[in-house]
């Protein structure tokens, strides 16, 4: 693994493309037989009537002039609805085309890198790890975060595009520079922190700082530069980030995924960003117990923890600052890391989880490009360097793909990759809750009852007011017969959420197999004034006032509910049956009741 025999060796980039290419596949290629997740795939995929219909004009225009989830990223949306319009709803192809961006992301990182530096060694080194690490495999493996593997699929063309207009600059090569961030932004906001990368290049590798570290690749150094000048170079691409950063921070306020930020100080948010940079870091070189879900720890991480990391970090900082003439690339890698994980470091607290492994995806790059470059530097100090960096790789690299390998099997639907969660993460605190209550509903959807009924309580003994978790045990009890204890369920759900309409319509489902009928038609008023056009619940009024004697009555909701859904068959059945004055049995197959819900990441 010496860089300096082989930049000579014009065939070594094709080896490595064809290498990460298959070694991708190799660890990836079981996404194949993977499901949906009940984990914002139903968000983004299953239970998104707009993407659903594949590409349709309404569809399009929808996407890009209405916001969705908290959130706008119309480039995302669209790849989904152009999967579907392929695949139908195969989770299979939706796999592909993820693991398919991945494997491009991969080798458009090596090829930018080697742009630069004209290093294929260390870029290779850099793109492999980036390929095969299992921090890695939540972005690729989960359909829902198609956002994260495109947005940096626009990341890497932008980083080509500027390195093209720093070799020639020019307005037409400064557009594409613009176009594809825009893009990018579109498919996440995780770019609004490449401005501040692109002025980094400009230091490490591509020389431009006047000066201060002359070109590391294999272009001629730009000198002497004025440093206001790279800076007005920037200013079109802070607007444009900023604006997007502005635009999802109101929508996400609007939308409530901030509203954890009330939950948590501001020093509780800080000292928990502290520590997870060094967890991180820790789970970069000791890649284990990954989750889907690490729960917030709240005001309970203990003074020494937080001091400790934070010594940690300002250490590393310092070194890489002193190191910054000789050794470049340790600075530019250490602040890419910091930089790109800080709008996701929950500062800005979103969602209920202290970290996750989607964040690092870009993140870790700036590792990775630390230990390609520092490493050979580090053991060419010693006469056996060159042979320790082969065994390092020999044994390393197949090791980081048996690990990869096993993470990416824990993806393979809802039920593994919340047991295996459950498994490996500490359970104390009060939000991982959340994990016990997507389990539950991966279970009841397997048939799985009693394990669901078990998972929902432990839930609820994690955290009370989990209002989901009351309302999926109630549905739970309900398909084994115990309607009381649903209908406990279902009030509690209702106490914690008054306007809770699926529990509200649940509980009058509940309330009539109970056989408590006048409390069932009372229940289903109160559903149909909180949502007057929810056919459903005109149609089951109808029939427990039919079993009331009330056909009448019970023919009016009848009429409503085939009003407000003309190709309700049981509605059109049950008024046939009222106007006939039949007897009430036939109309007993004449119930519904609401699905499970799971939560979401948020």
């Amino acid at each position: 693994l010496n860089p300096r025999t082989s930049a000579a060796n014009k065939t070594l980039p094709l080896a490595i493309c064809i290498f990460i290419v298959i070694a991708t596949l190799v660890v990836y290629w079981q996404v194949q037989n993977h499901e949906f997740l009940n984990y914002d795939d139903t968000e983004y995929v299953t239970g998104n009537l707009v993407v659903k219909t594949g590409l349709t004009g309404a569809g399009i225009f929808w996407i890009f002039t209405e916001s969705y989830a908290a959130n706008w990223h119309p480039v995302t949306l669209l790849s989904h609805m152009l999967d579907v319009e392929l695949y139908g709803l195969n989770p299979s192809g939706h796999h592909l085309t993820s693991l398919l961006f991945h494997i491009a992301n991969s080798l458009l990182l090596f090829g930018v890198l080697l742009k630069m530096t004209g290093a294929p060694w260390q870029s290779g080194l850099v793109a492999t790890l980036f390929a095969l690490h299992p921090l890695n495999v939540e972005s690729v493996a989960w359909i829902a975060e198609r956002k994260n593997v495109l947005s940096t699929f626009f990341w890497f063309l932008t980083m080509w595009a500027y390195v093209d207009y720093v070799n020639k600059r020019g307005i037409r090569n400064y557009l594409p520079v613009l176009l594809f961030l825009v893009l990018g932004l579109m498919a996440k906001a995780m770019l609004i922190t490449l401005p501040f990368v692109l002025l980094m290049l400009d230091f490490w590798p591509l020389g431009r700082w006047g000066g201060l570290q002359k070109n590391a690749g294999n272009n001629d150094p730009i000198k002497n530069i004025k440093f206001s000048l790279l800076i007005w170079e920037k200013i079109p691409f802070l607007i444009i980030a900023m604006g997007f950063g502005i635009t999802i921070y109101r929508l996400a306020k609007e939308g409530g995924a901030l509203r954890e930020i009330e939950a948590y100080s501001l020093s509780t948010r800080v000292s928990n960003a502290v520590v997870s940079y060094v967890t991180y870091l820790g789970k970069t070189f000791w890649p284990t117990k990954l989750s889907v879900f690490y729960p917030h720890p709240g005001n309970s991480l203990p003074v020494w923890k937080i001091t400790v990391c934070a010594a940690l970090l300002m250490l590393i900082t310092f070194w890489v600052i002193k190191l910054i003439k000789t050794a470049p690339y340790l600075a530019f890698g250490w602040f890419w890391f910091l930089g790109t994980l800080a709008p996701v470091i929950q500062i800005v607290q979103g969602g209920s989880h202290a970290m996750a492994d989607r964040f690092t995806y870009v993140a870790l790059i700036g590792i990775f490009i630390m230990v390609a470059w520092g490493l050979p530097e580090l053991l060419a100090k010693w006469r056996l360097g060159d042979k320790a960096l082969t065994v390092l790789a020999g044994v390393g690299l197949p090791i980081l793909m048996i690990m990869t390998w096993m993470q990416v099997s824990h993806w393979k639907n809802s039920i593994t990759i919340f047991e295996h969660a459950i498994k490996v993460t500490d359970k104390e605190y009060s939000n991982f809750a959340i994990a016990h209550n997507n389990l539950g509903h991966a279970l009841i959807a397997d048939g799985q009852n009693k394990e669901a009924i078990a998972q929902y309580r432990m839930a609820i003994k994690l955290k009370p007011d989990l209002v989901k978790a009351h309302f999926n045990l109630g549905h739970a009890l309900t398909a084994e017969g115990r309607n009381e204890d649903a209908i406990a369920q279902y009030r509690m759900a209702i106490k914690l959420k008054p306007n809770y309409v699926a529990a509200q319509f649940n509980l009058a489902h509940a309330l009539f197999t109970a056989g408590k009928t006048q409390a069932s038609i009372f229940q289903y008023k109160r559903v149909i004034k909180l949502q007057p056009d929810l056919a459903g619940a005109h149609n089951n009024l109808g029939h427990a006032l039919l079993a009331d004697g009330k056909a009448e009555e019970a023919i009016s909701h009848f009429m409503r509910a085939i009003k407000l859904q003309p190709d309700y068959a049981l509605a059109r059945q049950n008024l046939k049956l009222a106007l006939l004055q039949s007897e009430k049995e036939d109309g007993k197959s004449a119930r519904t009741s609401l699905q499970a819900e799971p939560s979401n990441s948020e």
